[in-house]
């Protein structure tokens, strides 16, 4: 039977065009050098035409575990594994990068198209796994928000984090973005990267790397890394280098983490950006405040009708949108607003700095002092405009609220307690695989009457479902399903409110308008009709 799965592997790699004719022999030899197998006997291809890679895989993972070659039948080791095996059929990165090229001379889509579904293609992108999550889209005041339950990326079994725990600590490569990850062959606290390639660029005159996220939140979700290992810094440079690679890749979106902790990303060490080919509810969300700058009349600013704090800026050229996000950038580094809980520093002891201690100045440069402000900021083309949304983040902890004022607060923790990084401020939920099993629980008990306090599985989940289930008298086993999904979107659409440094209420939106003057505070007829202008702004 390992011969049919090897005839079936490299009939794939001919059909999604990683092996030519001329490399088949050569890619069957080294798949039974592998294997530990010395002859071969070619099965019927049209038989094992239409076995999918999944099964393939796991074919040949059982007869590597069976036959000794495969130590341990974990996921951890079974992915290194097959990683290794997919790695015998992918073509060496400068061919990929030369076919890459030739078809971005026709069209930057027509590249983007072709390496997306090689990264499929080569199970870097498990297609299988990613088909597992669980999404939906819930119907809220700000728009349609997407949600999913992460189910695609794999959890490492105990044995895989002993082994890991005894391991000699590696410095190669330095994180999960270096590209020194290409081609390498991983380890048990380390994902295996044979079948990875990577599309070299340049942006702001640096050397960066362009790559899919091997689990794909969103339609063609990229990475885009620095191939230094450098740590994240959101500046003006920072703003140009997403503008460039928005003019290579127009069809694409791109956006950065913040920089500071909780506020920002996972991976704070690496400075790296996250783009795609889609439309976030925040990028179709109306502008319901519009302003002008000094200096900057042909932008067009506004605030965006969104649970975070957005402004949104908007022109036909990118260099004004570059020069006043940095402009705005610098303004909030240094804003203190005590009367809105806005504080840009504290000092060594952690105590907040006020207003007159900060104005004008920046004591971050002092040693000891902390600062808290910071930006999100995501670029894209729309039209024949280029946009450029600035989310204001601030990482302020408190004994209340000791993960984050600015951050989804205690009580919504039984559904969401991570950071809100980039994906999830521009309107897509990423929450953890475990609610999977606490819905299906929850399901049962609601439809059975049981005492939900009773298991202390979803125990946590008791006050939020006392809370909504009087607003449904029609509940049964046909609606359980929908009425669970929209209260967990519903939850998520206050978690953006909770990590939105203005809340959206009459105090916080004049506090979000102090701000806005503050910027453009040497010109009063900057914000001509400011205080009347609630109409949605067209920015197509």
């Amino acid at each position: 039977m390992i011969y049919q799965y090897i005839t079936a592997l490299v009939e794939y790699g001919l059909k999604t065009g990683m092996v030519s004719e001329q490399d088949k022999v050569y890619t069957i030899n080294r798949l039974l050098d592998l294997l530990g197998l010395e002859e071969f006997e070619e099965a019927d291809p049209h038989v094992l035409y239409r076995m999918p890679l999944e099964e393939i895989l796991k074919g040949m993972l059982d007869y590597a575990y069976e036959h000794g070659i495969l130590k341990e039948n974990s996921i951890v080791y079974r992915d290194l594994f097959d990683t290794g095996i997919m790695g015998l059929l992918v073509p060496r990165p400068s061919e990929v990068i030369s076919r890459f090229k030739a078809l971005y001379s026709e069209s930057p889509k027509k590249a983007t198209d072709f390496y997306y579904k090689f990264s499929q293609d080569t199970d870097y992108i498990r297609r299988y796994r990613i088909a597992t999550d669980i999404k939906w889209v819930t119907e809220t005041e700000y728009g349609d928000i997407d949600i999913t339950i992460n189910l695609s990326k794999p959890e490492k079994d105990p044995a895989a984090i002993a082994a890991a725990r005894r391991m000699k600590q590696s410095g190669y490569p330095k994180c999960l973005l270096c590209k020194e990850n290409e081609g390498y062959t991983g380890r048990v606290n380390h994902p295996a990267r044979q079948n990875h390639r990577v599309m070299p660029i340049r942006i702001n005159n640096q050397d960066w790397g362009f790559q899919y996220s091997p689990y794909v939140y969103y339609n063609e979700h990229c990475i885009v890394f620095n191939y230094e290992h450098t740590p994240m810094k959101i500046d003006r440079a920072a703003f140009c280098k997403l503008f460039d690679f928005v003019k290579l890749f127009p069809h694409y979106f791109v956006g950065s983490n913040a920089d500071l902790p909780i506020v920002g990303g996972s991976i704070l060490t690496h400075d790296h950006f996250q783009g795609g080919n889609y439309e976030f509810a925040m990028a179709k969300a109306p502008v319901e405040k519009s302003f002008a700058i000094n200096g900057f009349e042909k932008v067009r600013a506004g605030i965006v009708k969104w649970p975070m704090s957005v402004i949104r800026l908007k022109s036909e050229t990118t260099q004004p949108l570059i020069e006043l996000g940095d402009f705005i950038l610098n303004r909030w580094r240094n804003y203190t607003d005590e009367e809105a809980f806005i504080h840009a520093y504290s000092d060594s002891d952690g105590n907040l700095l006020p207003a007159k201690q900060v104005s004008g100045s920046t004591p971050d440069g002092k040693k000891g002092y902390e600062p808290h402000n910071t930006i999100t900021p995501i670029a894209r083309k729309a039209g024949g405009f280029y946009e450029l949304d600035l989310v204001l983040r601030n990482n302020v902890v408190t004994k209340e609220h000791p993960f984050g004022v600015y951050h989804p607060h205690a009580e919504l923790h039984h559904i969401k307690k991570e950071n809100i990084g980039l994906i999830e401020v521009m309107g897509l939920a990423v929450l953890p695989s475990r609610l999977k099993e606490e819905m299906e629980i929850l399901k049962s008990y609601i439809l059975s009457g049981k005492d939900i306090n009773s298991n202390e599985i979803i125990a946590k989940h008791k006050s939020w479902v006392d809370e909504f289930l009087p607003k449904y008298q029609n509940l049964n086993e046909n609606t359980i399903d929908n009425i669970i999904k929209k209260e967990i979107g519903m939850v998520f659409s206050t978690v953006l409110e909770h990590a939105g440094v203005y809340k959206r209420n009459k105090k916080g939106q004049e506090a979000f308008i102090r701000f806005i003057k503050y910027v453009n505070k040497s010109v009063n007829d900057g914000f001509k009709n400011f205080d009347n202008c609630n109409q949605t702004v067209d920015l197509i």
